[in-house]
């Protein structure tokens, strides 16, 4: 794992987006013994030719943490994860503490009620009954009711409070479900996709849930024992068969790459547990577009199996010119280096 590690400061862990949000640097990597190009998320539709099809992932992050109390006082946070049987799989700190049966309550919202049930995974996960006003909402397109006891689960690197919920949301957000933004799409603009649109290119869609899971660090030594938690893609038959008849198809985020590259092994929608490692083979994404991303992650595995060992070097260009890291930091571009 020492060779997915790197040096990243904490000054270089953004905590805050990018105003406007195109203006986003952009690290352009143009190939093997090619100088990079320092632009801004602003110039991408420079990068796009006619005949592309420009690939995002729609998913929207929902108001997952909650902060609430038993009914003897004591604070508990419950962070909804996704829809389990019965309920909810969630966080529940602090989870010894919480006995199985609890009922705890938003002092936030008083229409909310959380009932916290067993543990029904080996790394804690509880299973947990969310009611409003009665009713059980057990659906992500119901988690608007939420917003007021709730909020976004921003990753615990970024410490700043000061941002509205919007920054952690795409412009085209759409499908209720994720805990984490797909955070490369966080820099595009209504008007940068239409300029993408202008030159002659598609924007098509894919909807994966971002879980937790996805930005976590690999602790074993060797990747091939690291378990990928799964999650819910789909596909459309319109953006899949775009992506077919594409002169080049640019991926928007590593969990768009994740959408296509899992509907090109198998269906077009389902769960995903794909690891996208060394010597992996990328049967649909031509380029892509994405943050820069923690040490010994599999996104930064990802990236390695995309254009090889030269992310390093890139890495080392980015941190050298004051680039700003991970969730709302900036975003680098490139073409996948041919098998």
């Amino acid at each position: 794992m020492r060779e997915f590690d790197y040096g990243l400061p904490e000054g270089a862990i953004a905590q805050s987006p990018a105003e406007p949000r195109d203006s986003a640097k952009l690290l352009v990597d143009c190939g093997i013994g090619q100088p990079v190009q320092h632009l801004t998320v602003a110039n991408l539709p420079g990068l796009i030719a006619e005949g592309d099809v420009v690939v995002v992932n729609e998913t929207s992050v929902i108001p997952a943490r909650l902060h609430l109390r038993k009914v003897t006082g004591g604070a508990v946070e419950v962070l909804l994860l996704e829809p389990a049987e019965d309920g909810w799989s969630a966080l529940v700190k602090p989870g010894r503490r919480v006995k199985s049966g609890t009922e705890l309550r938003s002092e936030r919202d008083t229409d909310l009620q959380v009932l916290v049930g067993d543990e029904i995974s080996e790394d804690g996960q509880r299973e947990v009954v969310v009611r409003h006003r009665g009713e059980l909402i057990s659906n992500p397109s119901e988690a608007q009711k939420l917003s007021r006891a709730g909020e976004q689960p921003l990753p615990p690197y970024i410490t700043s409070k000061g941002h509205s919920p919007d920054r952690y949301q795409t412009v085209y957000a759409r499908t209720p479900g994720s805990v984490a933004a797909p955070t490369a799409g966080l820099h595009l603009t209504e008007g940068v996709l239409q300029e993408i649109r202008d030159k002659g290119a598609q924007i098509k869609k894919i909807d994966l849930v971002v879980g937790i899971d996805t930005f976590r660090p690999v602790t074993v030594d060797d990747p091939a024992n690291h378990v990928m938690h799964s999650e819910s893609y789909k596909v459309d038959e319109s953006t899949w068969e775009a992506c077919q008849a594409a002169q080049r198809v640019v991926a928007i985020g590593t969990t768009t790459v994740r959408a296509l590259e899992s509907a090109a092994r198998g269906a077009l929608s389902g769960r995903t547990d794909l690891f996208l490692r060394r010597g992996a083979r990328f049967e649909i994404v031509d380029a892509l577009m994405t943050n820069f991303h923690m040490p010994k992650s599999t996104l930064l595995m990802m990236i390695d199996a995309f254009i090889g060992q030269r992310w390093k070097n890139l890495y080392r260009e980015a941190l050298e010119n004051n680039y700003r890291f991970l969730s709302f930091g900036d975003a680098m571009f490139m073409d996948k280096t041919p098998s």
